[in-house]
């Protein structure tokens, strides 16, 4: 007998795993090239703008070897770019945008016209000044600007009057508009100038004209606004309209706030119900426990005799132990209430 039946096959070699790690999703290559954040390169396909070896692509999530694919965006083929990170001191007068139909100055138009294509994280509009972040890593951009990483941005700020401490708190405690509540989360009077005021103030969320809309509500106008950092970037001594290249440990300290798990904003709130146990004043019943649980071999025994005294009044007062008791009127006949006399 053959040692192999006609119904047993020889061992089938096993399936070899496609090797695919070099495949990426097309919006995410598309945002690696600089073309915007994953969520505008998603519309660029939806909308039939991309092609891939020349074919329109349509689904979302694809994936592409873009070593040996052509991708191209309104028929102009897109390669990846080496990253570029810079750190302007954004002038007044400039837009934070790639297009404006109206051809007024752009924030990119500031760097020269090289073969890369630049976009700011984030907005300052077209009146406000200071820090602001431009590059073409369209991942980092829109995970800087995502609310959950809950960058902090930090505003000086002039406006018009002196704003009172009930003013200041509305800006604290939240001020609604239709987007939701505005808040900040830093404020600090910094000085005095005529019949203005400077302050400081730190943002997590960035919305439309949010510190000017603020400001407008409550009745104090701004003159003008700087941003002065951005998480673990600071302003310093950068000109306007001037602009430097992140540094190393710039570029490390943005990758770990990133990559940190930052926990929801849980608000404290004031009141007892937040006393850690252990902490505080301890409660009556537990106090009351304690006595209870206590042992009478713990107890210090109190072998002293009462002792009685005069007052100024000729009333007598008891004293034992260490209590201090003071027992006011007649003790050795009828007690009555400690404060008075009969």
């Amino acid at each position: 007998m053959s040692p192999r039946t006609s119904s047993q096959q020889p061992d089938a070699e096993p399936d070899q795993p496609s090797d695919d790690t070099h495949l990426i999703r097309l919006q995410k290559f598309l945002a690696s090239t600089g073309l915007g954040s994953r969520r505008n390169c998603e519309e660029y396909i939806e909308t039939g703008r991309v092609t891939v070896d020349g074919e329109e692509a349509t689904k979302l999530g694809a994936k592409i070897d873009p070593e040996t694919q052509v991708i191209c965006v309104d028929g102009e083929r897109v390669r990846l770019q080496p990253k570029r990170y810079y750190l302007l001191n954004k002038p007044s007068g400039f837009l934070c945008t790639n297009n404006d139909p109206a051809g007024r100055r752009r924030v990119v138009d500031l760097f020269p016209k090289e073969n890369q294509r630049l976009f700011t994280v984030g907005r300052l509009d077209e009146n406000s000044e200071g820090l602001i972040l431009v590059t073409n890593d369209g991942e980092m951009a829109e995970r800087l600007a995502h609310p959950r990483y809950r960058v902090p941005r930090t505003y000086q700020v002039q406006v018009v009057g002196n704003p009172p401490r009930e003013k200041l708190d509305e800006l604290r405690k939240g001020i609604r508009f239709k987007e939701g509540v505005f808040r900040v989360t830093g404020l600090k009077p910094l000085r005095k100038q005529g019949k203005s005021t400077f302050l400081e103030l730190t943002l997590h969320e960035g919305q439309n004209r949010e510190i000017r809309r603020m400001m407008a509500r409550i009745g104090h106008k701004v003159i003008q606004l700087i941003r002065v950092r951005f998480g673990p970037l600071n302003l310093s001594n950068l000109k306007s309209g001037e602009y430097r290249r992140l540094t190393d440990w710039e570029l490390k300290k943005l990758r770990e706030m990133l990559t940190e798990k930052h926990s929801p904003d849980i608000r404290q709130r004031k009141g007892r119900k937040n006393v850690m146990p252990g902490k505080g004043r301890p409660s009556r019943v537990s106090a009351e426990k304690k006595i209870l649980d206590k042992k009478p071999s713990d107890r210090k025994p109190t072998n002293k005799k009462p002792t009685t005294t005069k007052n100024k009044r000729g009333a007598t007062v008891s004293q034992q132990g260490t209590s201090q008791r003071r027992m006011i009127g007649d003790t050795e006949g009828k007690r009555t209430r400690p404060g008075r006399q009969k």
